[in-house]
């Protein structure tokens, strides 16, 4: 908070920006407390002076919001509950400060919210340039399913005003969501959707946040996606089918082996192939800049550099290892190559990076080694693989017939 610049009336505002209103303030209290306030400017009016001189009057009313700072807070726990106290008393400013001007400009913002709220979705992504934007994309087009499937919105698939975004309708949307992807999937789509209603709120096109409050929670603990045993990986790779393209077979093999996401074994190039110590060194995509442990050494035994292969030429170990097309292309020929094996899973590329950690943890692998491995900065992320191994054992109890 910057320096307090305390007027007679024992009173200092908090607001920042010249153009709040209301502002919020606080008073000073006797008890060592500061009474938070909105001072809401209402206008002026012209008035005459004692001495006969015009001036102007303003209009301030103030209401004070029955929330309280500790003046001078001496522990952690103070300081913690004044940072609370003061979040939710700028929360209930900016509320105020919207509806002030819907009332005062209430024709303005009605029409900025005259919208498509899809046609605002898809300008986002438009101007999206941040490497998830697949998944708003996703988002978007989950969204638009929803509304399809669901008699009482159906009639909103094309076109949706943002005031008709409600919570129930949010509610809804979270329970679709969870129904229709498995593990973290319903959770990562439903956070890119609330970044476009963030953006609509901040920019006026939605008035009141509707996912306020609504989440999907996830447990984290526990393995959702489908993986691949090691008898189902040797009978995907004896499987072929026709016109397969020969660098998306070579790449998800690939990951099957060594636990690389999409986004990781697209950028590979041959400089990433340390060919005399046998190791593939490289830095994830997902935690690049934001984390020490980006930077991932995997070793590499003889048949998988038989996949990898060479550059063609000495001078060119910058080319790409696998030359793949989009996402999208990538997942629907593996999920035709699974079923052409005769694989009764729902299997997604990512899947290979969970079959590897839980193939290898099941060989014998410490879960140190496979958290280095996968580039996990702990072993949070870690953990539900094992427990994974412990539901494919309780499944193979469970498989045992009966003892009459």
């Amino acid at each position: 908070m910057a320096q307090k610049k305390y007027r007679a009336d024992n009173t200092y505002i908090i607001s920042t920006d010249s153009t709040d209103n209301p502002k919020l303030g606080a008073k000073v209290l006797s008890d060592g407390r500061e009474s938070l306030f909105l001072d809401f400017y209402l206008g002026y009016q012209m008035a005459i002076s004692k001495n006969g001189k015009e001036y102007k009057r303003v209009n301030i009313k103030r209401s004070f919001l029955s929330l309280y700072l500790l003046e001078s807070p001496k522990t952690q726990i103070e300081r913690q509950q004044n940072k609370e106290t003061l979040e939710l008393a700028k929360k209930i400013r900016f509320e105020q400060g919207q509806e002030l001007l819907e009332r005062a400009e209430g024709y303005r913002l009605k029409k900025k919210r005259d919208v498509n709220f899809i046609d605002v979705f898809q300008t986002y992504i438009d101007n999206y340039t941040k490497k998830d934007i697949r998944m708003l994309v996703i988002a978007l087009r989950r969204f638009i399913d929803f509304m399809n499937e669901t008699v009482e919105y159906r009639k909103f698939a094309n076109y949706i005003k943002p005031e008709q975004i409600t919570k129930e309708m949010i509610e809804k949307y979270t329970e679709y969501l969870q129904s229709r992807s498995n593990g973290e999937g319903a959770k990562s789509i439903y956070a890119r959707f609330k970044k476009v209603i963030k953006y609509a709120v901040e920019h006026d096109i939605i008035l009141k946040n509707p996912c306020t409050n609504i989440t999907i929670k996830s447990d984290e603990q526990q393995l959702k996606k489908e993986i691949l045993s090691l008898e189902e990986i040797k009978q995907l790779i004896k499987t072929h089918y026709e016109h397969e393209n020969p660098y998306i077979r070579r790449a998800f093999i690939f990951c099957l082996y060594c636990g690389l996401r999409f986004c990781d074994v697209k950028l590979l190039t041959y400089l990433n192939i340390d060919y005399s110590n046998k190791l593939l060194k490289f830095e994830q995509s997902k935690t690049k800049g934001h984390s020490v442990n980006s930077g991932v050494i995997i070793p590499l035994n003889d048949n998988i550099l038989k996949l990898i292969g060479e550059p063609t030429s000495p001078d060119n170990r910058d080319e790409c290892i696998f030359i793949l097309p989009s996402y999208v292309t990538c997942l629907k020929a593996v999920k035709r190559w699974v079923k052409r094996a005769g694989i009764n899973k729902k299997i997604s590329w990512h899947c290979a990076r969970h079959s590897f950690a839980v193939n290898i943890l099941n060989n014998g692998a410490n879960i140190k080694t496979v958290a280095s491995l996968l580039g996990h900065s702990g072993l949070k992320h870690t953990e539900k693989y094992t427990r994974a191994i412990d539901k494919l054992k309780e499944d193979a109890i469970n498989s045992l017939p009966e003892i009459e």
